[in-house]
């Protein structure tokens, strides 16, 4: 039986988030580096690490590529950036963060898995970091309501080596309903397509190592997964509830007015 409340069911584990991509759509639009875009305040990378840190998953290795100091400046900077802090002129090493509360106690690494690897790859570089059986890979730039506890126990139930987290899209037009001579007979606006898309938040057991070769050319969307699926390994979580990926600036602009509005991805 899944807890009302998050973080409650399984214990923590760790959380491979993909962020060394060079997101490409949002260059020209902004040098900010795509995962730091921030949405209320806070860089879209820090939603992702706090969705899974509210169900208890708070070690998180980030497989950093394109910009990678930047990521890990925000990191190294966190706590003064974060929070009012005290610092004595005379001896500037010493600061003192007035912290409001303990919420972020997450554990974080920062790896440089190369300029331009592929994701599959990326995985298979931090795997040196991997203490647990079974850990999640998702992506630094995508946010859903996700009840991360229901994922977890639908993967440990149906017992293969992955699990994908699929969501509906809708249509950013609307559809027209025709008989078969040309007459519209109705209208849909912007209706929830059929097919089911990966949406990160996925849960590998360590076997799926084993699938990812050694070298920088893995990708884990166009070789892993289909390679899983052929072998009757990879099963599918879906769904229902919101889910949304930034790819481009506008979309970085309308995530941000509807974190502001509803924010549906706070799970916190």
């Amino acid at each position: 039986m899944i807890p009302e409340r998050p973080g409650t069911a399984f214990a923590s584990l760790p959380v491979v988030v993909l962020c060394g991509g060079q997101g490409t759509r949002m260059r020209g639009d902004t040098l900010v580096k795509k995962e730091l875009i921030e949405l209320g305040g806070r860089p879209i990378l820090w939603h992702v690490m706090k969705i899974f840190a509210t169900y208890g998953h708070t070690r998180f290795i980030l497989a950093l590529g394109y910009q990678a100091a930047a990521v890990k400046r925000y990191f190294l900077d966190y706590q003064s950036m974060s929070y009012d802090f005290t610092i004595r002129l005379d001896k500037p090493n010493v600061i003192s963060s007035h912290q409001p509360n303990a919420e972020e106690c997450w554990e974080v690494t920062l790896a440089d898995t190369g300029l331009d690897t592929e994701k599959g790859s990326r995985v298979r570089k931090v795997a040196r970091y991997l203490d647990s059986d079974t850990f999640f890979v998702t992506y630094g730039e995508a946010v859903g309501n996700v009840n991360l506890d229901e994922l977890l126990a639908f993967h440990r139930q149906h017992g293969r080596l992955a699990t994908v987290t699929g969501t509906r899209l809708r249509s950013h037009l609307g559809i027209f309903q025709l008989d078969e001579a040309g007459m519209v007979t109705g209208f849909l606006e912007k209706p929830q397509l059929d097919h089911w898309v990966n949406a990160g938040f996925m849960v590998f057991d360590r076997c799926v190592l084993d699938y990812l070769a050694v070298g920088d050319n893995v990708h884990l969307e166009g070789l892993v997964l289909p390679r899983l699926a052929a072998d009757g390994q990879l099963m599918m979580y879906r769904h229902e509830g919101y889910w949304r990926s930034m790819k481009t600036f506008k979309d970085a602009l309308e995530l941000d007015s509807i974190w502001r509005q509803s924010a549906p991805w706070k799970v916190w």
